[in-house]
């Protein structure tokens, strides 16, 4: 039946692309590497690992002209892991994204499964997104690197105005007679202009283990027993990204509250970020980042700390396709005992944990 459904949309994108006022476009990126691990759960292991630097996916993107400036906007994508072949996101066809709109002159209004505002401005400057998806800071606790989705979301657009612009969403929380149960909002604002990007978002969620994670605690060992208790999730941050000359440098804050999570109280995560990336030769990438997360538990007065750095490289053997290297090291202080970088199954189990993995890409 899944390979049905692929069929017929391969078939209505090939129908679609025939009309001159409209287009649906078949897209995706297939990643794939192998990964040493010094530390997990005790034991060092070595896996053939999908997702070192991007997530692979497939999805489906179309436009069709309504004429006055009025356009229909519809995207559906997918995530996989191609180490097995099996759906990412909790098994859902288009767990990536799943959502159609409006675009006009005004702006642009989307409605399905989305990305807050959170992933869809910060993750611009994080090197979560732009280079490997194990700098995601502690395992994506503030969604910048864009792991959780928002269903059920509606979502406004600015036109880019003077270099600025701004979104919001909203999503429903789905619980009859309660309408703010469940739900979600989001907004932000960001600028770009010449060398410089600057972005600062807010999102807000009720009830992030229904809402958020539907029902299933995170694999991250610095935060997952917070989730299922939490009433709240509280994120906000904002960054900035400049270039000069070969060079790029991206600072970013963020903080992460849930509310009443531990023992009554609120647990809090606060997220610095500095990298460095330079492009030695049009073909070859190089970067360095550092990330410091201070936690902080209301109801205990305890302190985990945790501090990573990591080395990235990149060479493209042509425009579609390119081998990557990536290195990390992950430790833990104050109260944190244990470290678990993004994208690894399992804890260290100790104070520290370090990654090495070799990657190929390929984009369509």
């Amino acid at each position: 039946m899944k390979e049905l459904s692929c069929v017929v949309a391969l078939l209505c994108a090939s129908s679609a692309s025939a009309y001159a006022q409209s287009s649906v476009t078949l897209y995706g990126i297939v990643d794939e590497g192998i990964t040493y691990v010094s530390n997990q759960n005790g034991h060092s292991n070595w896996a053939l690992q999908s997702g070192g630097a991007s997530v692979s996916r497939w999805g489906l993107r179309g436009v069709e002209d309504l004429g006055g400036g009025l356009q229909t906007v519809f995207v559906l994508e997918n995530g996989f892991d191609p180490s097995t072949g099996k759906i990412g996101n909790n098994g859902a066809l288009f767990g990536r994204s799943a959502y159609v709109g409006i675009a006009s002159p005004y702006g642009t209004v989307t409605l399905g499964r989305q990305y807050d505002e959170m992933a869809n401005l910060l993750s611009k400057i994080s090197a979560g997104l732009n280079w490997s998806t194990y700098f995601a800071h502690l395992n994506d606790v503030d969604n910048t690197s864009g792991i959780n989705r928002i269903n059920n979301a509606v979502k406004y657009a600015s036109p880019l105005l003077y270099g600025f612009t701004f979104e919001g969403l909203y999503s429903f929380g789905g619980v009859a007679g309660q309408f703010a149960t469940n739900s979600v909002k989001s907004f932000g604002l960001s600028y770009s202009g010449g060398p410089l990007y600057a972005a600062a978002a807010y999102t807000y969620i009720k009830n992030p283990y229904a809402s958020v994670f539907g029902g299933v605690a995170p694999n991250a060992v610095a935060f997952a027993t917070y989730v299922p208790n939490a009433e709240s999730q509280e994120i906000w941050g904002a960054g900035a990204r400049y270039s000069f000359g070969k060079a790029t440098l991206g600072l970013q804050y963020t903080s992460t509250r849930f509310g009443k999570a531990f023992e009554g109280g609120q647990v809090r995560f606060d997220n610095y970020e500095a990298n460095l990336g330079y492009q030695i030769r049009p073909d070859v990438l190089a970067g360095v980042v550092y990330i410091y997360t201070h936690g902080s538990l209301a109801a205990t007065g305890q302190s985990p700390i945790y501090r990573a750095t990591g080395l990235f490289a990149d060479y493209y053997l042509s425009k579609r396709t390119d081998i990557y290297a990536v290195a990390e090291l992950q430790k833990a202080g104050g109260s944190a005992t244990q470290v678990q970088i993004t994208n690894i199954a399992g804890p260290s189990s100790g104070r520290s944990q370090g990654i090495v993995h070799i990657g190929l890409r390929h984009k369509f």
